[in-house]
């Protein structure tokens, strides 16, 4: 994971300002949903009870809420040589910046959400008892829509809940871009649903964004 941390190094300088809400993009973000019924970068809503324990053992598995690193979570969940031969595959596919910014993104991603939880007054479970490819698919799981497609979107709604979601990607496009926070949830869709096959979840679809 050498080359991955150094992707992670020069990603993370984009984030480094701290979380600051946007008030304007949060309203706008919450006015084309109301309109649309759909999240900012795609795939149904999800509004129900967050699934906290589950966000408690990604946490958990890629060093906790201190020095959480995304990609320690996906070798912790899938293995250091298969971690290695998706970020290899992505970069093909996307090219080394994009990846840069997906993997920083989604350590952006927890850092603020963990943030704004706090916040909010939401005190964080204990971590579901979920490890390696045990916790990899209900991850993927999780971020099923009902039609059977994968959403970025749909897992971090389940994952902090809709309200937070918005807020931490009010906090990525203000510290670092919309295309930043565009990049994130559309590299995590193919990521996870490559993810889903290698696992023999192959019922599971690939989103229109990826």
């Amino acid at each position: 994971m050498k080359t991955t941390t150094l992707f992670l190094a020069a990603t993370m300088a984009a984030f480094a300002a701290g979380p600051v809400l946007a008030a304007d993009a949060e309203h706008s973000m919450a006015v084309q949903q109301e309109q649309t019924a759909m999240n900012m970068f795609g795939g149904a809503i999800y509004a129900g009870d967050p699934a906290l324990a589950v966000t408690a053992a990604l946490v958990k598995a890629g060093g906790g809420a201190d020095d959480f690193s995304f990609a320690s979570a996906l070798v912790a969940m899938l293995g250091e040589e298969t971690v290695n031969a998706e970020v290899a595959k992505l970069t093909k596919q996307y090219g080394e910046d994009e990846v840069n910014t997906f993997i920083g993104g989604m350590d952006a991603a927890i850092g603020f959400g963990l943030k704004r939880a706090a916040e909010a007054g939401v005190t964080m479970p204990e971590p579901a008892e979920l490890s390696g490819t045990e916790l990899a698919k209900t991850l993927v799981e999780a971020g099923t829509t009902p039609d059977g497609t994968f959403w970025s979107g749909y897992l971090f709604d389940k994952a902090l809940s809709n309200r937070l979601h918005n807020q931490v990607m009010a906090d990525i496009n203000t510290n670092a871009s919309y295309e930043a926070d565009k990049v994130t949830h559309k590299i995590l869709n193919q990521a996870m649903y490559d993810v889903a096959q290698a696992l023999g979840m192959e019922d599971v679809k690939l989103a229109e964004l990826h």
